[in-house]
């Protein structure tokens, strides 16, 4: 016979029994914050949907579909043994072929490397002249705003309208000549065309850039110039040690965005300079050609070649310069704010 005392703990309450129950409870804790996150899961899945859906129409589809048509070829044609073909025939990756090595690699290669040479100096010089924009739109002065709206002033104006600007300053006996006092062909085919190409994109683009560099300056704290200058930083330090660093995020989606911008460029070289010429002739451009000529099959694979290195670039910028960096922003931020407040504190 066993007699409890009523004083005495029950079995229930000793720490030995109480063990299980507290597992039990830690797993269902957790059991329940992985059914929370998969829920949370679903339902951002389930938000998304109609966007990803949307994106699959309107980009996947045409990405598809050009490929598709890249394999095939339009028009008449001789096959294997030596008939006359018309219509449609597949010729699987000899666009790509022709492209590369056939007869048509003179005009793709001219054409690449004019898109790359605009691309490299129209972004770098964007770069520095609007990041110096920036700086000036940033600082406190009378007439800020009137200076703000004058060089923004480029940026709205429509591709085609600053490529007629810009055609009656080049022309042979416009402004352009008129201030160097010199004969220069600017609209013909040769390197001044590439030149003219150069100044009339920086002047239109550059703002761009100095406008997503302002918003990123207008985010840095103040107190970290009044720390900086405490410590005896002059101007130049400044801005390597903070300005630069700050504003480093808001800079390379600028830089990011007119990259691809210019990789498709086609409205301004034509209307400047015109169609055809081999100076400034894009992969833009010669995909139109191909496709105006309905040689449908060879611009498609012109408009997929671009499209992968497009997209290559892309990747590749992202990946080795800045691959989180609204993450990136936040930190140097904080960073530089309590860097700032313990120098205060001392």
């Amino acid at each position: 016979m066993t007699t409890t005392h009523r004083g005495e703990p029950s079995a229930a309450g000793t720490p030995a029994a109480d063990a299980p129950r507290a597992r039990r409870g830690r797993r269902a804790g957790r059991d329940g914050a992985g059914g929370d996150a998969q829920g949370t899961r679903r339902l951002a899945a389930l938000l998304l949907s109609p966007t990803l859906l949307v994106l699959a129409l309107v980009i996947g589809y045409p990405v598809l579909a050009g490929f598709r048509e890249s394999l095939y070829a339009r028009g008449e044609g001789l096959d294997a043994e030596g008939f006359v073909v018309e219509g449609e025939r597949f010729v699987g990756l000899g666009n790509y072929t022709a492209i590369f090595q056939g007869d048509r690699a003179e005009a793709f290669w001219n054409a690449f490397g004019n898109t790359t040479f605009f691309t490299v100096t129209t972004v770098a010089l964007e770069t520095v002249i609007g990041v110096a924009m920036a700086l000036i739109m940033h600082q406190m002065f009378r007439g800020r705003a009137l200076v703000r709206a004058s060089i923004l002033v480029p940026w709205a104006i429509p591709t085609a309208v600053s490529g007629l600007l810009w055609r009656w300053i080049f022309q042979a006996d416009g402004a352009a000549n008129a201030v160097l006092r010199q004969q220069i062909l600017w609209t013909a085919d040769g390197f001044p065309a590439k030149m003219a190409v150069v100044i009339a994109e920086v002047w239109k683009t550059s703002p761009f850039i100095g406008l997503l560099v302002l918003a990123g300056l207008q985010m840095i704290p103040r107190d970290v110039y009044e720390a900086a200058r405490v410590d005896g930083a002059g101007p130049l330090q400044q801005f390597w040690r903070i300005t630069l660093p700050l504003v480093k995020p808001a800079l390379l989606v600028a830089v990011l965005f007119r990259m691809l911008d210019v990789l498709r460029m086609f409205d301004l070289p034509a209307v400047l300079i015109g169609v055809n010429q081999k100076s400034v002739e894009t992969l833009t451009m010669i995909a139109w050609f191909e496709a105006s000529n309905l040689r449908y099959g060879s611009a498609a694979a012109y408009a997929t070649v671009l499209f992968l290195y497009i997209a290559l670039l892309a990747y590749l910028f992202v990946k080795l310069l800045g691959a989180d960096i609204i993450g990136e922003a936040r930190q140097r931020t904080r960073g530089a704010r309590q860097g700032a407040r313990r120098r205060e504190a001392a």
